[in-house]
């Protein structure tokens, strides 16, 4: 199984020690390449819409973000695990996001992300883990996954792994590797409900706006490439 992990923080903290135990407790021959946020994708968005006009290979930022891009369309399995910033994802983590929308369904999506799985894991001092979740969950959905689980920790005893009490660690461990026990093999993903919904609705929209363009758009150029849209 091919598995991309992205890492929301340099810090081999809690976060790196639950997203290694999740990846530990995974069997068979998995091939796992990994990023590291904000190294690998240093820059925020400009907002210069090059992505969406064009192309996001012109994206001024596209030697960091397509090396991503690409081992997310290459694999199987994507974990995103980060800490809770101020009840959300950190910025690095929505810095890259920002950098993937012109990969949403309202825009230019790839049939593979349809067949992908996803895991998101978080950790916070105490705060609900949902809303940091639903940062990533968001994205992921609009990209087309359907098949999005999330498992967060409000550790509460404190932020550094080793003063964490054994008793605590046991039992995140424990539920990390529930959760891993799902993901054992490769296995064939139907689109849900949601994502049917969001790709009807943006199948519409670019019947309409094909209508009335003078010069078929990036977005519409691909829909009709991908077979979902008729000159």
């Amino acid at each position: 199984m091919k598995i991309v992990v992205i890492n929301g923080t340099e810090i081999k903290g809690c976060t790196y020690h639950l997203k290694e135990c999740f990846l530990n407790s995974l069997d068979g021959e998995n091939t796992i390449t990994e990023f590291y946020l904000p190294k690998d994708a240093p820059h925020f968005c400009c907002g210069c819409k090059t992505c969406f006009f064009k192309s996001e290979n012109l994206c001024p930022h596209a030697k960091y973000i397509m090396p991503i891009w690409n081992a997310i369309l290459a694999a199987d399995l994507l974990v995103f695990t980060y800490p809770v910033y101020a009840l959300h994802a950190p910025g690095q983590v929505k810095a890259l996001l920002d950098h993937l929308c012109c990969h949403w369904m309202v825009h230019r999506p790839e049939k593979v992300m349809f067949k992908k799985r996803a895991v998101i894991l978080t950790q916070s001092i105490g705060a609900p883990n949902g809303t940091a979740q639903k940062d990533v969950a968001t994205s992921l959905t609009w990209m087309g996954v359907s098949s999005i689980k999330t498992l967060g920790f409000g550790l509460m005893e404190g932020v550094i792994w080793e003063e964490l009490s054994e008793k605590r660690k046991q039992q995140m461990k424990l539920k990390i590797k529930k959760l891993a026990s799902k993901y054992q093999n490769v296995k064939t993903v139907q689109k849900n409900l949601k994502v049917k919904m969001f790709f009807f609705m943006s199948k519409i929209m670019h019947k309409k706006t094909l209508k009335t363009e003078k010069q078929i758009s990036a977005d519409n150029q691909h829909w009709i490439e991908q077979g979902w849209l008729v000159k």
